[in-house]
């Protein structure tokens, strides 16, 4: 009896290593859908109207076959970051001059907001569109996490100190992610809630999906991390054709993959 049960016991235990184990190394296997050269020296995505969004000589651009829109300011230097989640409030971040600039749908200059200037001291290294006027704002001299209204000129923060430094940092509306330098990943919202959502796979580039899901990338494969409620995490890798990357994003099941010259998009089901 005992030596049935140990045999059980060990088939058990090979069953669930080889689970594991397959869990690890399924592959997800696409098929492109579009195909199309670019000159820029940056992708970064597209919206839902149909337009592409990218940066070629620190001139930002949106284009959709032969309608083409361009927004420069030579006087603030390079632009650091964007942020295209509302397509008719972009948010351009330059952060030499600690200054964000606001673009409508045609790339017209809404506002411009020169941080240094706040009756606040804020020195912006992160920054997002969040709700209601609102834009997230990582400031560096008290190192936390806040939300500036740029209709009122109005700055208060929501989070504590962060205890390591900015890694990585992604928003949406409602949610500001990072990752710090030890590749811990973490969340907070609007209201200060801060929640540690775990430790990530080393990464060349990451897209944060919800926070239990993300895309990644590492010596030039693509892979897709899926953390389910029990704990249990699942590792695939995203097949695809091109060798090398520059950069990637995902939105409504769509995997636009970036080379030197030529964006390829991918339809991927994110269960």
């Amino acid at each position: 009896m005992r030596k049935t049960e140990s045999k059980i016991l060990f088939l058990f235990f090979i069953a669930c290593s080889f689970s594991a184990f397959f869990a690890q190394n399924q592959k997800k296997i696409l098929t492109p859908l579009s195909h199309f050269t670019i000159d820029a020296d940056e992708f970064l995505g597209s919206d839902s109207f149909g337009f592409s969004y990218q940066i070629k000589d620190n001139i930002f651009s949106k284009i959709k076959g032969k309608e083409a829109f361009e927004y420069k300011n030579v006087s603030l230097g390079k632009i650091t970051k964007t942020d295209i989640l509302n397509p008719l409030k972009i948010v351009l971040f330059y952060e030499d001059f600690n200054s964000v600039v606001l673009l409508d749908n045609q790339l017209n200059k809404i506002t411009e907001i020169n941080f240094s200037q706040n009756n606040t001291p804020i020195v912006v290294t992160a920054i997002g569109m969040s709700t209601q006027n609102q834009l997230w704002i990582y400031n560096s001299l008290n190192q936390q996490i806040g939300l500036f209204d740029y209709l009122k000129n109005e700055y208060k923060t929501v989070s504590t100190p962060l205890t390591e430094n900015i890694k990585f940092y992604q928003t949406d509306f409602n949610t500001f992610y990072w990752i710090d330098e030890k590749n811990n990943w973490f969340s907070c919202d609007i209201f200060g809630k801060t929640t540690a959502l775990g430790k990530v796979d080393e990464f060349d580039k990451i897209e944060v999906l919800n926070p239990k899901q993300y895309i990644f990338s590492k010596a030039n494969l693509l892979y897709f991390k899926d953390i389910r409620n029990d704990g249990s995490e699942t590792v695939s890798e995203i097949e695809i054709s091109q060798k090398t990357l520059n950069n990637f994003c995902y939105k409504d099941q769509i995997l636009s993959i970036f080379t030197a010259k030529e964006i390829t998009n991918y339809k991927i089901v994110i269960p």
